[in-house]
């Protein structure tokens, strides 16, 4: 079943930090200022509540490359689906993997169990068909009555940006992420003391829908004694790395990196607005949006970029959204 509604509310999830990284979470809608296209708007909806609907896609990169610390990452997205998915009918997710192709591992479900349960069986080995993981995620699972307002919708992929197998390409699934209104996240696989030369993917990705990436190995090792130290005859990279410090600095940066991405999807700001747009001004594909705090100059501030104004793909209008009730994902595809 194909769903295309026209919505024409823009939903854009905010993420205020101050100069340490720390949250700011004592702001009012009186303190956003929404720009489209320069011209100001009406916030319509504010939300600051602590735990708020999503829909999460779980995208794990299976390829070769995700060997080296699978066990640790395997045990993180544990903890996230279990963070994100407590139980509630109001929270659902799903699970892609990829390595050579990708594939909807389970579909749409509120059963964190289900989803937990297929995490455990996965192994590495492969290439990397991340592309076409985000293009199923946007057009190929089931769909929850009321998204992308609520539930809002959330992509979180586990990898370290490499595509080799791809049928689809950067630009053609950033886009349709941006037509969905997905917001993607991403935490980065890559091991410490390796050139990724596709960090600039992931980094693409979320920031254009107001994401993040986070990097759990890049700094873990500088205080860990004997690290680096002594090379080994067991391969060019294989080195001494002393004894439990170094599987607890691993294992303690993933599981921060997840946390805080779990920690940030559940505590946003969420501003919708109607765009109010200057009819003299031609028509545009993309419109790009500006979040800021005009009382408040000095916090970074994380918002999608920008939308496509002809609609949300999938979407129910604002006006019939309601926390869905204790029933479970509803089949529908996304366009």
């Amino acid at each position: 079943m194909q769903i295309s509604v026209e919505a024409n509310e823009v939903i854009v999830p905010v993420t205020v930090t101050d100069d340490k990284g720390r949250f700011v979470s004592n702001l009012v809608k009186e303190d956003f200022r929404v720009l489209d296209e320069g011209r100001p708007q009406r916030i319509r909806f504010f939300s600051h509540a602590e735990k708020q609907p999503i829909v999460a896609g779980f995208l794990v990169d299976l390829s070769s490359n995700s060997r080296i610390h699978w066990k640790t990452y395997q045990d993180a997205i544990l903890e996230l689906v279990w963070n994100l998915l407590p139980g509630d009918k109001r929270y659902t997710g799903y699970l892609i993997s990829f390595a050579n192709t990708a594939e909807i591992a389970q579909n749409t479900t509120w059963d964190s169990d289900k989803i937990a349960d297929k995490v455990r069986k996965m192994k590495p080995g492969g290439g990397s068909a991340l592309f076409d993981a985000i293009y199923l995620a946007c057009t190929r699972r089931d769909l929850v009555k009321g998204e992308p307002y609520e539930p809002r919708r959330v992509i979180v992929v586990i990898g370290d940006g490499h595509d080799n197998a791809s049928k689809h390409n950067l630009e053609e699934v950033l886009e349709l992420a941006q037509r969905n209104l997905v917001t993607i996240y991403a935490v980065s696989t890559m091991a410490f003391g390796f050139s990724n030369d596709d960090q600039d993917v992931l980094e693409k990705l979320t920031h254009k829908t107001g994401g993040h990436v986070e990097y759990p190995l890049n700094t873990l090792y500088k205080d860990v004694s004997g690290y680096l130290s002594n090379p080994s005859d067991d391969g060019n990279y294989a080195l001494t790395v002393g004894t439990g410090g170094y599987a607890a600095q691993i294992s303690n940066g993933i599981i921060k990196a997840v946390g805080g991405i779990g920690g940030e999807i559940t505590t946003q700001y969420i501003l919708r607005y109607t765009p109010d747009v200057d009819p003299d001004v031609k028509a545009r594909q993309y419109r790009k949006i500006t979040v800021d705090i005009p009382n408040l100059p000095g916090v970074k501030i994380s918002a999608r970029e920008g939308y496509f104004p002809n609609g949300v793909p999938g979407a129910t209008p604002p006006a019939e959204t309601k926390p869905p009730a204790a029933a479970p994902a509803k089949p529908g595809k996304l366009n």
